[in-house]
């Protein structure tokens, strides 16, 4: 098979997946107080609430899983083979691992990490990357995980979209390991005072304590920055899809269909560019954040 029929397979493939979630999805308009926002909700499946701490395994959680198992099984696959060790002949899924690998190291970890800091931080910048990536790309997969009562057998819930990098919580927290890691690294490399004095640049000494402030301040918002990029792109395309998704059933039969190109549109946009564009940048600013750390005061 040619390298334009596999392509032209793998369109129509996701352009399948996006009619089938577009059903799932839209089951939810039927109610007069359609709300798309409702579709980010996380009733727990299994609730283990503790009250000083929440493990309560919701469809986050159960997203999340999927994502780690799907790095850790294709990392397993690609380092042992199906049958046991890495042949001179590797199979596809060796090569995708290996792609992923070489675009992690060449295209994020060199460009950004330093030679003091790449043999220990390019495996978390690459873990980042893939893993970032794979949750993206799976949370265009539809999946019995619609907050609306389910149609199948058991009681599952309807089929629908959802994104754990939606969530700000879980972005917040791969931020803070981020933010914690590079401070840990300025402070090793400068010690406690000079990495502050890092932050000063070669100035009138009048306004340094502006700068120095403004500096700081900068710091803590890339708490916010960082975050929430991921966050908010990955929750305005879902709810594109699932508003479009709702048109269907809202307009009626003949003027709905017209959305359905739409959501395609919208589905196909999200999946192809904006899932692995923004874990790129994720981990790009990361490695930026860390390199940048321990480079001399300028």
């Amino acid at each position: 098979m040619n390298a334009v029929r596999r392509r032209w397979l793998w369109i129509w493939a996701v352009a399948f997946g996006a009619l089938l979630s577009l059903p799932g999805l839209a089951a939810a308009a039927e109610d007069e107080d359609f709300d798309p926002s409702l579709e980010f909700e996380l009733t727990p499946y299994v609730d283990l609430d503790f009250g000083f701490v929440d493990l309560s395994i919701t469809k986050a959680v159960i997203y999340l899983w999927i994502a780690s198992a799907i790095c850790i099984i294709f990392g397993l696959i690609a380092v042992f083979g199906i049958r046991g060790g890495m042949g001179l002949k590797p199979n596809r899924i060796q090569n995708a691992v290996e792609l992923a690998y070489e675009f992690a190291e060449d295209q994020i970890a060199k460009p950004t990490l330093s030679e003091k800091t790449f043999h220990r931080y390019f495996p978390f910048i690459a873990t980042l990357f893939l893993f970032i990536a794979a949750s993206n790309l799976v949370s265009f997969v539809p999946l019995p995980v619609s907050h609306e009562s389910g149609t199948f057998p058991g009681g599952l819930p309807d089929l629908g979209l959802y994104a754990a990098t939606a969530n700000i919580n879980v972005t917040l927290t791969l931020t803070i390991l981020v933010f914690v890691a590079y401070n840990v690294e300025g402070v090793k490399a400068h010690g406690p005072v000079g990495y502050l004095k890092t932050m000063i640049p070669d100035a009138p000494g009048a306004i340094k304590p502006v700068i120095f402030v403004l500096e700081l301040l900068s710091q803590i918002l890339r708490l916010v920055s960082l975050s929430v990029r991921l966050f908010a792109n990955l929750l305005a395309g879902h709810l594109l899809i699932i508003m479009a998704a709702g048109f269907v059933i809202l307009l009626g039969s003949f003027i709905g269909v017209l959305a359905l190109p739409v959501g395609i549109f919208f589905y196909l946009f999200e999946w192809v560019m904006i899932a692995g564009l923004q874990a790129y940048i994720f981990a790009m600013l990361s490695g930026i954040y860390i390199g940048y750390a321990v480079e001399p005061p300028h």
